[in-house]
């Protein structure tokens, strides 16, 4: 049979993106579907007060690089466009420690500790990873708070996709041999999570889908698929019919195409609700474990304001340091660029406790004991300029699971574990520690101070490895069970908490399953 493409890859995010250079140098033909818009630096918003280019919310004609999607038990912070979670990412490339790869339900498939070893190094070239070389404001006083827990020893520059040349001169490609785009070095604004607008940041757009286009890779942007079914209703050996209509027009002008193979790489969020749906019509022979094992990384995000006017915690790159706080956990610093101050609208004093009642309480004695400060931190003073986030991850786990209900949409359950909270006592400590290095006080997003619930930038699982379909979705190649020519690469294939930012193991797994992949024969 003649197809229209050898693979459709569903997604232009980091496993999407591996996947579409892999398979086109391997002679494939490859479309790739994003539903986000396509951004050039100058396309990108000045500050996050621009709210259409910065989040995506299509029912408000907002089509912008950020999604927020609230479930009962986590907020979920995603990327949109062409490039996926890079456009809106902080650059950071840590790799996990060793119980990652000795945990969950992938960890009997191989010894993946020593498996992907080549794989992240791979990764880390093709995302241009190199170490931070400046501290600001707010990262010098976290080395300060590691010298103040007697932990100096695990402050860290880490590893961060960003060029840093000269500031803000062009230089021709200087990652690929001349084969990439024009670069330009960091200026150290702090707007990486905006959209970078000086062509320093190293989004997906600029190495593997660059690379991919100028072997012939097509890249369909603003359209978002709705259906995908085996043709001759098997199980893939004879291909797949891939449906899709347009994410932006208000007509939705449909389309489809045949292919050969499939990869879903449209994160957790895209890949599991379009999966879930599918499983009960056109792909019935989905894994019953589809939606399982959903991991948050234990994190909390609090954002301490300094109320000292002489310091500028807006520079730097979105995280220009972390520090290990024991052996399951680890903190970093994340700013937003100066003017990017539309968070504080949705930020309210920090307040913990059991109930809704408790924190309610809690929070308001906050505003009543420093009223001059939370007034200057809300009307005075420049909320990105005076304003640090603090990310605390743990690599403890715990899992979700997701479904669709009766309206199409996907809600939360605990399956394991207990539920995720906002109410961690060591980094309520540490933010407190913080607060007083830098003369400040903290505040949270308005669904962690009221309700509980806890907000991640980095949801995964769904669809994790497993040996067979009563432990897993795919197998340790990616492949999904009961189909053909069906891959998932994704946060959705991460199989258990990795405890740090998932890009570079996105990728790295992404590298390792694309390299089983045989090179095409004509």
């Amino acid at each position: 049979m003649k197809y229209d493409f050898d693979y459709v890859i569903i997604g232009s995010g980091f496993g999407g993106s591996v996947s579409a250079l892999r398979l086109s140098e391997k002679g494939y033909t490859v479309l790739v579907i994003e539903k986000g818009k396509w951004y050039k630096a100058n396309d990108f918003a000045k500050t996050n007060w621009n709210l259409r280019k910065w989040l995506w919310m299509p029912y408000l004609r907002f089509f912008g690089i950020m999604k927020l999607t609230i479930f009962r038990h986590i907020a979920i912070i995603s990327g949109t466009g062409v490039g996926g979670g890079s456009l809106v990412y902080a650059n950071t490339l840590p790799i996990p420690k060793t119980n990652f790869y000795k945990s969950g339900s992938w960890s009997e498939l191989e010894d993946w500790e020593t498996e992907l070893k080549p794989f992240y190094q791979k990764a880390l070239k093709m995302l241009g990873a190199s170490k931070n070389p400046k501290l600001f404001d707010s990262d010098i006083a976290l080395k300060e708070l590691a010298k103040e827990l007697g932990r100096e020893d695990q402050f860290e520059h880490p590893d961060v996709a960003v060029y840093f040349g000269k500031q803000g001169k062009e230089v021709k490609d200087p990652y690929f041999d001349g084969k990439g785009p024009n670069r330009a070095g960091c200026t150290f604004c702090g707007a990486c999570m905006t959209g970078c607008r000086y062509n320093a940041k190293n989004t997906l757009d600029k190495n593997y889908l660059y690379l991919a286009q100028k072997n012939g890779t097509e890249i369909l942007a603003e359209n978002e698929v709705f259906d995908v079914t085996a043709l001759d209703n098997n199980d893939g050996t004879t291909g797949y019919k891939v449906r899709l209509k347009s994410s932006t027009s208000l007509w939705r002008n449909k389309k489809e195409f045949t292919t050969k193979g499939v990869v879903f790489s449209g994160g957790v969020l895209g890949t599991i609700k379009l999966l879930l749906k599918l499983k009960t019509k056109s792909l019935p022979f989905l894994s019953g474990q589809l939606g399982e094992n959903i991991r948050t990384n234990n994190e909390t995000l609090i954002s301490v304001s300094t109320l000292d006017k002489n310091k500028n915690l807006s520079k730097g790159v979105a995280i220009g340091s972390l520090l290990h706080t024991d052996e399951n956990s680890h903190l970093e610093m994340v700013r937003y660029g100066e003017g990017s101050s539309f968070w504080k609208l949705l930020h309210l004093p920090l307040s913990n406790g059991k109930n809704i009642g408790i924190r309610f309480v809690n929070m308001i004695q906050q505003a009543v004991k420093f009223p001059l400060s939370y007034f200057k931190i809300y009307f005075v003073n420049s909320w990105s300029k005076s304003t640090t986030v603090l990310l605390f991850m743990q690599s403890i786990d715990s899992t979700l699971k997701f479904k669709n209900n009766i309206f199409g949409n996907m809600s939360s359950s605990v399956s394991s574990g207990v539920k995720p909270s906002a109410d961690i006592p060591e980094s309520i400590a540490l933010t407190k520690k913080y607060s007083e290095i830098i003369g400040g006080k903290p505040t949270s997003f308005i669904l962690e101070s009221i309700a509980g619930i806890p907000s991640t930038a980095h949801v995964l699982g769904g669809a994790v490895m497993g040996k067979d379909t009563a432990t897993g979705v795919i197998n340790k190649n990616n492949e999904v069970f009961g189909y053909k020519n069906m891959m998932i690469i994704d946060g959705s294939m991460i199989s258990a908490n990795p405890g740090v930012n998932p890009s570079l193991s996105i990728t790295a797994i992404a590298e390792r399953a694309m390299a089983q992949i045989p090179i095409k024969q004509i």
